[in-house]
């Protein structure tokens, strides 16, 4: 019998002597891991692997599926969560009560499962997370993951045990020594993000509610013992504090968490955080002043959580602007020199390019004047930073060239619905709603441009590539009957898609009544003769490639096909329109050929099939080179590892029946003359 592990460190050996002797002995290739969210500190969600390649694509066929349905009282069908591979084993949140799981990478058999039981407990982000951290010194190896409840452990990666010399036996309530009070249950705070572990530090970030403050800490990870903690929120005395302009708003603010995946830079000693907003989203009036440290990337030491720098991308932010993914680490040529970079996307469509030493930006990014607004009591910042490079990778801004034109008769209801908005550029603010106009179109929405999955970034190309969100987004101010003032929107205007495409994806439609001649916010037309058209134009989704050593627009793709609604539409019988792509929350994986990203949503093809499709481009000119039958949409960002000879692609997909963590793989066994059960 053949020994498997001496089979594998033999394969390693081999690869290391080059290709050609390892094939020539008939080797697997080395097993890769993929050992944090984005694969690695840096957030380029890249792998070098290239056994799947644009050949062979359309070849994958479903190595195995594991379904996340009978987790929990009920389906998550929002499944958010990348899991991390680490020697063979797949670890991952999973399901409605957000438990660990730890899979066989090349079956998907379950070898242990870890569920907290919080009781009464709760917490701001509900459902599976976004995955785990893992940490290991060479021999004990541990798998960090926050709970629904706000609750952070330690397991014994091998076991799903936790570990007794990590706080309380295994376990920190992440509510206590949080530096402000909060009731121990019902304190509404969370995280959706894996905890992110840098050397021997876990930062923690949050995702509270406007009650609490969203402060970020680093814990020791063998003991889970406080480092320290930084104040998005600064206390009197601290830097930023004067930037919050009226007296006692800073002490009141709550929110201002780091809700997202976050970078690092082990070699500065620095991790990358994005701050969010302060409430309310879209309504100042309680926070004046550019008040620091929202939206803003910040620049933190490892070992004591000291502010190197800061860079505020938005001030006094009332668009919902949140810092939303992590920066991704980039040494790119600039100038004839290699300029230690990070490049930080954002909802707003800019990818905001800093020198991450100290924060300066790589390109000029100038201070341009932006309109002010009639809200009573409002702050509103005279400038707002505009990058001269890269360009937007999603729309920003909105014109009447903007609306939907697939027909004259389309074309002449969309002019007359958007006679009763707001409509201008990127940084127009939302408006005081009165009897004759019915608040702001923003685009992007509060959820267009990019997301959690972030960006993924080719180091050997300098090449970045993202997926945007397209969407229109109805947001104002109104007057409340005693005379104050409150935020309208943040929710999409009309037709939100759910994860099955069913209706079209999150934008303003061309629909119903709120008023005379204006756009419906609900879902069904009342006597409008056109129903369910979007208000926009395509594209509702794309995937763009951006060359950092240029910063300059390589490409931009459509990205998912055109939803059945639009296509069976009875007013475009005949009617030749453009693929559409659909809107959604996706991050792209980069592999040494391919850029890889699966569908947000549904449609029917020529076979009759519904479902959707995990798709491959050519990553120098994004020409689409395959695509995979999925039975559900992608949920989660795809990653990718090689296991026992063979190259894995994984991913969350989910919909109306449930959710699963599904893996890809290329037909045939994975070593000649080695049988299944000695692999």
């Amino acid at each position: 019998m053949i020994n498997r592990r001496h089979m594998l460190a033999t394969a390693s050996v081999l690869a290391l002597l080059g290709p050609s002797l390892a094939q020539a002995q008939g080797a697997a290739p080395a097993e890769t891991d993929w050992r944090s969210y984005a694969n690695d500190l840096s957030s380029t969600r890249y792998s070098p692997l290239d056994q799947i390649n644009a050949a062979n694509f359309n070849q994958l066929e479903l190595a195995w599926k594991f379904s996340t349905n009978s987790l929990g009282p009920r389906p998550d069908a929002d499944y958010q969560s990348t899991p991390l591979v680490v020697k063979g084993r797949i670890y991952v949140t999973a399901g409605f009560r957000r438990d660990v799981v730890c899979l066989d990478a090349g079956t998907g058999e379950l070898l242990w499962m870890h569920t907290h039981d919080e009781g009464q407990r709760i917490g701001s982000r509900g459902g599976p997370g976004l995955g785990v951290g893992y940490w290991t010194d060479g021999t004990a190896e541990r798998i960090i993951y926050v709970t629904r409840g706000y609750t952070m452990l330690s397991l014994d990666a091998k076991t799903g045990i936790p570990d007794p010399n990590f706080g309380q036996g295994g376990s920190i309530d992440l509510r206590q020594n949080n530096d402000q009070e909060m009731d121990p249950d019902k304190g509404v705070i969370g995280l959706h993000a894996p905890p992110f572990v840098v050397r021997n530090t876990i930062v923690v970030g949050a995702a509270p509610t406007a009650s609490s403050k969203g402060y970020v800490r680093g814990f020791d990870v063998k003991t889970g013992q406080r480092k320290w903690i930084f104040h998005t929120v600064p206390n009197k005395g601290e830097f930023g504090y004067e930037t919050w302009t009226t007296p006692g708003q800073a002490e009141a603010a709550g929110n201002m968490g780091v809700w997202a995946p976050m970078s690092a830079d082990p070699d500065l000693g620095l991790v990358y955080v994005g701050v969010e907003s302060p409430p309310t989203d879209l309504l100042g009036v309680s926070r004046t002043g550019p008040h620091l440290f929202a939206e803003s990337l910040v620049a933190l030491d490892i070992e004591t959580g000291v502010r190197k720098w800061h860079y505020q991308m938005i001030h006094h932010g009332i668009w919902d602007r949140d810092v939303s993914c992590a920066g991704v680490i980039c040494d790119i040529p600039h100038k004839g020199k290699i300029i230690k970079a990070i490049a930080q996307p954002t909802k707003q469509g800019f990818v905001y390019v800093l020198d991450r030493t100290n924060g300066k930006p790589v390109w000029p990014i100038p201070e341009k004047p932006v309109p002010k607004g009639d809200v009573p009591g409002e702050w509103y910042s005279p400038t707002q930073p505009i990058p001269s490079a890269p360009p937007p990778f999603a729309k920003q801004g909105m014109t009447v060239n903007d609306l939907v034109d697939w027909t004259p008769q389309i074309k002449a209801r969309a002019l007359e619905i958007a006679s009763h908005y707001h409509i201008g550029g990127l940084y127009y603010p939302p408006p005081l709603v009165n009897d004759k106009i019915f608040v702001m179109l923003n685009l992007p929405g509060l959820q267009g441009g990019i997301n959690w999955p972030g960006a993924s970034y080719d180091p050997e190309t300098h090449m970045l590539y993202l997926f945007a969100k397209n969407q229109i987004e109805a947001t104002g101010v109104m007057r409340t009957p005693d005379g104050k003032v409150v935020q309208r929107g943040g929710q999409p205007a009309a037709g939100s898609a759910d994860a099955n495409g069913g209706a079209f994806g999150g934008d303003a439609s061309v629909t119903g009544e709120v008023g005379p001649g204006r756009g419906s916010v609900g879902k069904d037309g009342l006597t409008d003769p056109i129903v369910g058209i979007p208000l926009m134009k395509p594209p509702y989704g794309t995937i763009t490639a951006i060359d950092l050593g240029k910063g300059t627009m390589a490409w931009q793709i459509v990205h998912g096909e055109t939803p059945d609604h639009i296509n069976n539409h009875r007013l475009l019988k005949g009617v030749t329109i453009p693929r559409t792509g659909q809107t959604g929350i996706l991050g792209t994986l980069t592999t040494k050929t391919l850029v890889i990203c699966g569908d947000c949503g549904l449609f029917t093809d020529d076979k009759g099939r519904k479902g959707a499709r995990l798709r491959a481009y050519d990553k120098l000119t994004g020409e689409e080179k395959g695509a995979v039958f999925m039975d559900k949409v992608q949920t989660g960002a795809t990653m990718t590892y090689m296991h026992q000879g063979k190259q894995y692609l994984v991913c969350a997909q989910g919909g109306s029946f449930g959710a699963d963590l599904v893996a890809y793989r290329l037909p045939g066994t994975a070593l000649a003359g080695v049988r299944a059960e000695e692999r």
